[in-house]
């Protein structure tokens, strides 16, 4: 039987050679929002790794959704410019298709790296701002109290999204992916635990999509036929009363009304009471489900680190693709390793067609091997 982890598939207009995706890991590593040299090491070396799809990290379209003071940025053209080399050199060297989440981090921005200890930042201290959200209502007990967004500041954060996106274009990347998860801005809207609204936008169900729907929308206007626009989300805040996989489903249902072009299934994030069971594969289920329930092409993540686990995902119909973050920091050449034990090909660039095994002389569907 031939893998399907590594056949072909088409995301939305993204015609990409496997099933394997680089998911967005932020790299607390920019200069007030502008891309460094360790973006040009970190992405230049995650695109030599056969994976078909690489999604760059969350990336702010406003300077206040960021999630800490180093995070990167896409609210000016001078975050595009210094993209630009970047994406050129990935261009250059790799066939990979890239992708950016977009991403506003409401009331959890304005907090420290993780290796400082991902503390939230007050206003008043250094390198802090005040945080927005959907209600007053703080991610935790003793963090700043975020500002309430009016309509003039619901407004604004949608047309950074709009500006981020065509900027994203103008990069000629090949899709967006809006940050729906994790407990940031959108996710927080989606969440009664966090949205306590009394106006459209707040109570019922509806009115709890309502406002990422209209950044879908907004983003899907401002970018050409040709690139896919899709959405991750968290499927449950895995406390009870919150966001759940029932409420995933109906919004689901509604991305895939506005042609949508794909899903990407995580969860959590939304608050420090959540109870996750980790454990490989931990989010699949909730992925199947909604591939299941609404046909979207779906992409699953979680602690998926197996070439067979992944190939066991692909052809059990529980996700169309796959995505891994921290088995790929570990292993930046997985896709490699997986091609070699599932019996398929990868794309390599010819500097390395020589370092392929010589049981594995066929593995980057190459033969001339030989060197002077």
């Amino acid at each position: 039987m031939s893998s399907k982890l590594f056949s072909p598939y088409q995301l939305g207009p993204m015609a990409l050679s496997n099933r394997i995706a680089i998911a967005p890991m932020c790299q607390y590593s920019a200069d007030e929002g502008l891309a460094t040299d360790w973006h040009m090491i970190h992405l230049g070396h995650l695109a030599l790794s056969g994976a078909a799809l690489l999604i760059i990290e969350a990336t702010a379209v406003t300077p206040e959704g960021r999630i800490s003071p180093d995070d990167l940025g896409l609210w000016s053209d001078a975050h595009l410019d210094a993209l630009k080399p970047i994406v050129a050199a990935m261009r250059k060297h790799s066939p990979v298709k890239t992708a950016v989440q977009l991403a506003h981090a409401g009331r959890k921005a304005s907090s420290a790296a993780p290796w400082l200890g991902g503390a939230n930042i007050k206003p008043d201290e250094e390198r802090g701002w005040q945080t927005v959200a959907p209600s007053a209502v703080p991610h935790a007990e003793g963090e700043t109290v975020p500002l309430a967004l009016d309509a003039a500041g619901l407004q604004r954060i949608k047309d950074g999204f709009v500006e981020a996106a065509k900027r994203a274009a103008a990069l000629g990347l090949d899709g967006i992916e809006l940050h729906g998860a994790h407990g940031y801005l959108l996710h927080q809207f989606l969440s009664p635990l966090s949205n306590r609204r009394e106006d459209a936008y707040g109570g019922s169900l509806e009115n709890r999509m309502r406002y990422p729907l209209e950044v879908l929308e907004a983003v899907q206007a401002a970018v050409p036929d040709s690139m896919a626009v899709g959405m991750r989300i968290s499927a449950s805040d895995w406390v009870e009363g919150g966001w759940d996989i029932e409420q995933s489903v109906v919004f689901a249902r509604e991305l895939e009304k506005r042609g949508c072009h794909f899903i990407h299934v995580s969860s959590g994030g939304l608050s420090p009471l959540q109870k996750i069971p980790v454990g490989a594969g931990y989010q699949i289920a909730f992925a199947e489900r909604i591939k299941r329930e609404t046909g979207m092409p779906t992409i699953g993540v979680g602690l998926i680190t197996e070439p067979q686990q992944a190939e066991h995902i692909l052809q059990s119909g529980q996700a169309d693709m796959v995505a891994l973050a921290r088995a790929m920091l570990y292993d930046p050449r997985w896709p490699w390793h997986a091609a070699a034990e599932l019996g398929a090909q990868v794309a390599a660039p010819p500097q390395y067609w020589r370092s392929q095994p010589h049981q594995f002389k066929a593995l980057f569907g190459e033969t001339r091997l030989g060197q002077r």
